[in-house]
């Protein structure tokens, strides 16, 4: 019986663990085949705070995944969030090897490791390089340097790194769910993968995922991932804005916010009622919609007016030519495009994922994980005992992320 090649992303998120399963065909296109999700208790603001809580939710998503897929799920790619890592530019170089001088696999690597010496405080390792250009004798700009006759070859690479305390966490929950981490993904490199197009990549955009705790913001220029900020808001803060307005519980803010919020106080009908139970238990009341539109709004603006700022610190005053494109749980709220364009003064759209069965942005990261591993590591799919699959190389995973970015 032939073996299926099955690959879990895992996003864990402040307010819900997503697990998603695609199966890879021999074509190489994915099919979601399973989806798992549960409530996250064990986050505040990204960050683990409660170890059994995150692991009880890991392990319920990925349950619920495998009762669909109809087989264990024994690994997962893993999500990191932006609050964890930091993003380095450097350079690696390294003289050519061979005899002929003619550019191997081997050299790139030795390149690529080459990238990877820079002093790092204590509390970070080094968890990716990302290859920018390679260049060879000084000539710049190449894309795939193997094959190519030359003395000196240097890349231009972008280390990401992690503050190792919040990543052990993170790795400790998983694998005491009875998960092994086959490998972790950046989750703005993921959900670029399903939100924006190549063209968004290389003219430039700033995709902002907007989550239940934090707020993350990418920028991507050139074909490639610029810079990254993490803002600690996110959509959980509009619920206990609602719980606190209008003297409710956050179980029913939260209601409230996903079947009538809207993110402009001019969408919502004059005169319409809202009807919420009271915090104490006493009898029902009304409220006008108005009112819960006016707090909607006014959360919304300072996230985004905060977004605003975190890109004025990058050095990006002014609307990138391919704009701002929205992903995240927060960005299903009706009329945030709307509310964006007033605040960045810029072209702004909302994502929307096109895999069968997973069209909602809630899933972008997970799916995001999946897309991002098929492209980048398993373009050599090989098995090994047990049916799991074995990636190829480091350079071949490397290599394949770099045509696939730039062809």
């Amino acid at each position: 019986m032939m073996k299926r090649n099955l690959i879990c992303g895992l996003d864990v998120g402040t307010s819900h663990v997503r697990a998603i399963v695609g199966e890879v065909d021999l074509n190489g296109t994915i099919n979601i085949i399973g989806v798992g999700t549960s409530p996250s208790h064990g986050l505040k603001k990204g960050v683990i705070v409660d170890l059994d809580k995150t692991v009880e939710a890991i392990t319920n998503a990925v349950e619920e995944a495998e009762r669909m897929v109809g087989t264990t799920i024994p690994s997962v790619f893993l999500g990191i969030v932006g609050s964890q890592v930091g993003l380095i530019d450097n350079r690696g170089v390294v003289a050519v090897a061979g005899a002929d001088k003619e550019i191997t696999e081997e050299d790139v690597e030795r390149v690529l490791q080459a990238a990877k010496v820079i002093a790092l405080p204590p509390d970070r390792e080094i968890i990716d390089v990302i290859p920018r250009e390679f260049i060879v004798d000084g000539y710049d700009g190449i894309r795939d340097p193997v094959g190519m006759v030359g003395v000196r070859l240097e890349v231009d690479a972008m280390i990401i790194t992690g503050m190792i305390t919040s990543l052990r966490n993170l790795y400790r929950c998983v694998e005491r769910a009875g998960l092994e981490i086959e490998g972790t993904v950046l989750t703005a490199l993921a959900n670029a993968e399903v939100a924006l197009t190549r063209d968004e990549k290389e003219l430039g955009t700033v995709l902002l995922d907007l989550g239940g705790g934090t707020t993350e913001i990418a920028v991507f220029q050139n074909g490639y991932l610029k810079n990254l900020a993490v803002l600690p808001v996110g959509g959980d803060h509009i619920t206990n804005d609602i719980a606190v307005g209008l003297r409710t519980t956050l179980q029913h803010a939260e209601r409230l916010k996903l079947d009538h919020g809207v993110a402009l106080q001019s969408m919502a009908p004059e005169g319409a009622m809202l009807e919420l139970p009271h915090i104490s238990g006493k009898e029902a009341r009304k409220v006008q919609k108005k009112e819960l539109a006016m707090i909607i709004e006014s959360r919304l603006v300072e996230i985004l007016q905060m977004a605003v700022e975190a890109l004025a610190e990058m050095g990006i005053k002014e609307p990138l030519p391919a704009g701002i494109v929205l992903t995240g749980g927060v960005s299903l709220t009706d009329g945030l495009p709307d509310l964006a364009e007033q605040i960045f003064q810029s072209a702004v759209r909302a994502a929307q994922p096109g895999y069968v069965g997973v069209k909602s942005p809630i899933y972008s990261t997970a799916v995001g994980i999946i897309h991002y591993i098929q492209h980048t590591q398993l373009h050599n799919l090989r098995e090994y005992k047990g049916g799991r699959t074995a990636l190829p190389g480091f350079f071949g995973r490397v290599k394949s992320w770099f045509l696939e970015m730039f062809d």
